[in-house]
């Protein structure tokens, strides 16, 4: 458990918090490049970290993220119009670029040169793997993009969207790096009614793609081993399962400072899963979803599915509100909650957030009672707050300086019992970080 301060440093991402401080040093999703899918189009509010901002594409195409609030008098600037390369304000006339620079003042005389001196807050903006990024940090200090696989493939290679969810940041990516809760929360079942359950007996494969040895194995070892292992970007977290014979079943995941994590379950040549977790308020936030194959571009077959969700992608709205959310109780069946699945709910990513959402809008970790297989939750907060307080100390994170090592995957494997972790990430990804470098086939954006 945490103490009551220490859960408050853990979770607050606002401007001048601890962890806020230290997320800003790193580059964050702050919109899907469709959502601003043409130039001079429609601005777009958005809350990042607590800030309220704007976002709009220019008249060449160029990406803004700046000050939602025009300085004149307050009027925001989302009602404003989009033209000419830049913002101009419906209340007064004042004009910004992406820059924030205010390039037309029209209630002010020319000769004054007043537009010079008002400049509004902005952020670099990039783009990268169909995402909008914004460095919310100090200038003299911006680091390079973060070297993701997926971002580094052809559009082609990969799906990407997001999904609002209703619950702190942490407690969310928390879940995403827990390689245990699999046996309970998304495995499924086949009974009877009034039968009695034999989880041995009566599961199902809840994910097509998985074997039904690896889904037995889940289902009959429900207290994997966890090994940790830090690298450059963040941890690899292998859960172990036994199956039965001289091998091990291992599920590996990766953290990436500062809110990536990558799911465990992906088999040579199978697709894998990420997530990117950007805090909006204390109480809220934007998950980045992603499917990427470095071997082969995906099927729409694939695609499709992934827009009716699979795996950590949700089934989601225009807005990119999941269909089954908090405030329709994610449309829990209790039938099938009997028969067929421990949540009742459809959809792994979905049963994700219903649990994620139940512990509260901020969870409160001075009530927990932690276990063995939560060693990568510890190590997670460990190493978030022991780099957001050396921040404080005027000690800059290391990952900001690695962002060429965040190449990196997850998946899964059987190995021998005799192996050790770094055996294991030999093994499996040719490296003991799990790192494999920039794609042969490069990205043509």
């Amino acid at each position: 458990m945490l103490r009551a301060e220490d859960n408050k440093f853990l979770t607050e991402s606002g401007p001048g918090t601890g962890m806020g401080e230290l997320l800003r040093r790193f580059w964050i999703p702050v919109l899907l490049s469709k959502e601003l899918p043409e130039a001079d189009g429609e601005p777009k509010k958005i809350v990042v970290l607590g800030e309220e901002l704007l976002a709009f594409r220019d008249s060449r195409g160029v990406v803004g993220v700046i000050d939602q609030y025009c300085p004149h008098r307050g009027a925001n600037l989302w009602l404003g119009r989009n033209e000419e390369c830049g913002i101009r304000c419906v209340y007064h006339g004042w004009k910004f670029d992406t820059d924030g620079r205010c390039v037309d003042m029209p209630t002010s005389y020319p000769d004054l040169n007043a537009k010079d001196l008002i400049r509004i807050k902005s952020y670099p903006v990039r783009e990268w793997g169909e995402m909008i990024w914004a460095y919310m940090g100090p200038a003299d200090v911006m680091p390079e993009l973060p070297d993701l696989e997926m971002a580094m493939l052809p559009a082609s290679h990969r799906y990407v969207s997001k999904k609002w969810q209703d619950c702190n940041w942490v407690q969310a990516l928390e879940g995403s790096i827990d390689t245990a809760h699999f046996t309970f929360a998304h495995l499924s079942f086949d009974k009877e009614e009034n039968e009695i359950l034999d989880i041995k007996k009566h599961f199902v494969n809840p994910i097509a793609r998985m074997s039904s040895d690896h889904m037995r194995w889940i289902a009959e070892d429900p207290r994997p081993v966890i090994k940790i292992a830090p690298h450059d970007a963040g941890l690899s977290i292998a859960g172990g399962r036994l199956t039965g014979s001289d091998n091990i079943y291992w599920r590996i995941a990766q953290f990436l400072m500062p809110f990536h994590a990558y799911a465990p379950s992906a088999m040579p040549g199978e697709n894998i899963f990420g997530q990117t977790f950007v805090p909006v308020s204390d109480t809220n936030c934007w998950i980045y979803t992603y499917a990427w194959n470095p071997e082969r571009p995906l099927t729409q077959a694939e695609r499709d599915a992934y827009d009716r969700g699979n795996g950590v992608i949700a089934e989601v709205d225009d807005n990119y509100v999941p269909l089954r959310h908090k405030g329709n109780d994610y449309l829990i069946d209790r039938k099938l909650q009997k028969t067929r699945s421990y949540t009742g709910i459809k959809g792994v990513s979905e049963q994700d957030a219903a649990v994620q959402d139940s512990q509260g809008p901020i969870a409160d970790r001075t009530r927990e009672h932690l276990g063995p297989t939560d060693l990568g939750i510890m190590h997670f907060r460990k190493v978030v707050m022991d780099l957001a307080r050396a921040l404080q100390r005027g000690e800059a994170p290391p990952q900001a300086a690695h962002q060429d090592r965040y190449a990196v995957r997850s998946g899964a494997c059987v190995t021998s019992k005799a192996k050790d972790l770094p055996a294991v990430m030999l093994e499996r990804f040719g490296d003991v970080a799990g790192f494999v470098g920039r794609p042969k086939v490069a990205a043509a954006e």
